[in-house]
């Protein structure tokens, strides 16, 4: 098929009122299932202060910890080989590329001058290139960075978002469309976390063809402090994105979004778990076995689990610090929080404890 048709078939699919076109499921790896990882890795604080990327059995053994300089956030796995990378953040000056049977550092690729990584990044689905958010601190601008492996991560391409803050970023299962959370939120590393434009965020959901760059569609929320910080999507296309409100504390709108079937819309949870939520969402996870989607918040301590159709809650624990959320094989989620511990929790499976370990966990696992 001719570049010009598929990409005006991607852009149609996106844009119109069309279910979303799927023949491509098959060719992003299952994050969980009978033949899922064997292994989750994390980035850690250790107790001495120092930091480390750490490897555990879904049982949470911990198997191996790679120290690393500062602090790190997320990663990614790179198909079709033993490597998986994560980001340093708060700001991102680099990445590391690490062996995950051994925990051998392989690579540490510094950001451009000028700009930070976000803590995220995703691969295209034979392995090769890397496609990182990041910010162009001076100006505000948010960019996806693209690095060819094959080039011992060289920066091959840069996209340009047209926005400030993006954070997450995954793959559809078309394994064309990139799907980035823009938070909208300006930051600078001279100033710490200090948030400089609250009054005129514009934060938003953003799909980009990962060949070209081009912005195929681009959905905000309801409200412009709603900043869309993560994503993730399920096996049959539908798109989800969690916010982390930054208005008014009393006020409770919508955290979640869902796009589906050509339609972006937000899911409301009832009055009392909004509160326990505290504005707040660190993770969000769809299951690749089932229709179920888990959330966490560390500033409520609580994890949670929706039904992907109904939007109903079917499952709720009380987590301290609980941040990282990755799909259990069997049709569970694990659970990590930055107390050390790592939960099990599903439908019907109320939260147990499987580990306390004597880390800190970040936000995500992988």
């Amino acid at each position: 098929m001719p570049e010009l048709t598929r990409r005006s078939l991607i852009k149609l699919a996106f844009t119109g009122s069309a279910a979303l076109t799927l023949s491509g499921c098959n060719i992003l790896p299952r994050k969980a299932g009978s033949d899922g990882p064997h292994q989750y890795t994390g980035a850690v604080g250790l107790a001495d202060g120092s930091f480390a990327v750490s490897a555990i059995k879904p049982n949470g053994k911990i198997l191996w910890q790679s120290p690393v300089r500062t602090r790190c956030h997320s990663g990614c796995k790179r198909p079709g080989t033993a490597e998986v990378l994560f980001f340093e953040r708060r700001p991102g000056w680099a990445f590391y590329a690490i062996n995950s049977k051994t925990g051998e550092q392989l690579h540490r690729i510094e950001a451009a001058e000028g700009e930070h990584f976000v803590g995220h990044g995703v691969f295209s689905p034979d392995g090769r290139f890397l496609y990182a958010p990041a910010n162009r601190y001076e100006p505000g601008e948010g960019i996806i960075a693209v690095y060819d492996s094959h080039q011992q991560y060289q920066r091959v391409n840069t996209f340009d978002l047209k926005g400030i803050g993006p954070h997450q970023i995954t793959l559809h299962p078309d394994g064309q469309t990139l799907v980035v959370g823009l938070g909208g939120i300006l930051t600078h590393p001279d100033y710490d976390r200090i948030k400089l434009n609250l009054d005129t965020m514009e934060p938003a959901l953003i799909l980009m063809d990962r060949h070209s760059g081009e912005i195929l569609a681009r959905f905000q929320p309801t409200h412009h402090q709603l900043s869309t910080r993560h994503v993730d999507v399920a096996p049959d296309g539908t798109i989800y994105a969690a916010y982390q409100y930054q208005g008014a504390a009393h006020e409770l709108p919508p955290l979640v979004a869902r796009y589906r079937n050509g339609r972006y819309e937000e899911i409301a949870f009832d009055e009392a778990v909004h509160r326990e939520l505290g504005n707040y969402i660190a993770s969000i996870v769809a299951h690749p076995e089932n229709d179920l989607v888990a959330i966490a918040s560390p500033i409520g301590g609580t994890a949670l689990i929706f039904n992907s159709r109904t939007g109903a809650v079917v499952e709720k624990a009380a987590i301290a610090d609980c941040a990282g959320v990755e799909a259990l094989a069997g049709g569970d989620f694990l659970i990590s929080s930055g107390r050390g511990k790592l939960v099990r929790l599903g439908q019907r499976t109320p939260a147990k404890e499987i580990a306390s370990l004597p880390v800190q966990w970040d936000h995500h696992l992988v």
